[in-house]
């Protein structure tokens, strides 16, 4: 990409998500056609999940649940890439407790303004949020053990840059525990140049082995992808007509930043 189509694709997916924070709902999940907690329901989080965060952090815009594979532990901090309404910064903050912390990262003003109502709403001592780009976080050096993220790098037009900085921000030995989308085959143009396809989280996967291949050159390790083929039966919804469907499929993605880092690439 050139600097000008990675301005565009931020600023478009940057437009799209402060409408999404507005309305108070999105078209990157489920919820395009069933309410959002329908639609995290059908994505693994539980009843119990739901009833412990604030009205209106839960938008319905992940693919997945990435704490179902993050293993939180009391104490930890605990970084989220695109943090949306808080949503899985609140169940972390329940899961790391009160020594924990929790900083949720988001790139539009108006996510961020309604994350830290939320926040405010159920006085979440141990959350914060903050405004940045993932490819550029405002977060320093070894910080954090864990990094969450649903649904979000797929959007990003530089995703070596959002790996690289996740790696620089993470602990030694600290952890990925990600949910998003991949392809499963070459989208066609149709798709590919849509505007909605890239916000409606379509356009910007990548095939698993690409994906593969940008973690071990930011330097991580212990790499799994876990493909979801059954996420099919929610992406038809996201782009309707598209038959989106037939080319990407949520999955699981996990990796290691070693405790003795190698030198990369």
């Amino acid at each position: 990409m050139t600097d000008r189509t990675i301005h565009q694709t931020r600023e478009a997916v940057r437009d799209h998500y402060g409408k999404v924070a507005l309305a108070g709902t999105g078209c990157c999940a489920p919820s395009c056609c069933a309410p959002a907690q329908a639609a995290s329901l059908g994505l693994g989080y539980t009843r119990e999940d739901l009833a412990g965060v604030p009205e209106g952090a839960d938008m319905g815009l992940g693919c997945g649940n990435p704490q179902a594979i993050a293993a939180l532990q009391p104490g930890e901090t605990v970084l989220d890439l695109g943090s949306g309404g808080g949503f899985d910064c609140f169940l972390a903050a329940s899961q790391v407790g009160p020594d924990g912390r929790v900083i949720g990262v988001d790139m539009t003003p108006e996510m961020i303004s309604k994350a830290r109502e939320n926040a405010r709403k159920i006085d979440a001592a141990n959350v914060e949020f903050r405004l940045g780009e993932i490819e550029h976080l405002p977060v320093a050096d070894t910080t954090a053990d864990v990094i969450l993220s649903n649904c979000v790098i797929n959007l990003s037009p530089d995703k070596l840059a959002v790996f690289r900085e996740a790696y620089r921000v993470l602990r030694p030995g600290g952890r990925l525990a990600i949910s998003d989308v991949i392809a499963t085959a070459e989208l066609p143009a149709s798709l590919r140049e849509q505007v909605a396809a890239l916000t409606g989280c379509v356009a910007g996967a990548i095939r698993a082995d690409e994906l593969q291949e940008l973690l071990q050159h930011a330097g991580f390790t212990d790499i799994r992808i876990g493909v979801k083929p059954q996420s099919r039966e929610f992406i038809r919804d996201w782009v309707p007509g598209s038959g989106a469907e037939q080319y990407i499929t949520s999955a699981t993605i996990e990796a290691i930043k070693p405790a003795r880092p190698e030198a990369r690439a």
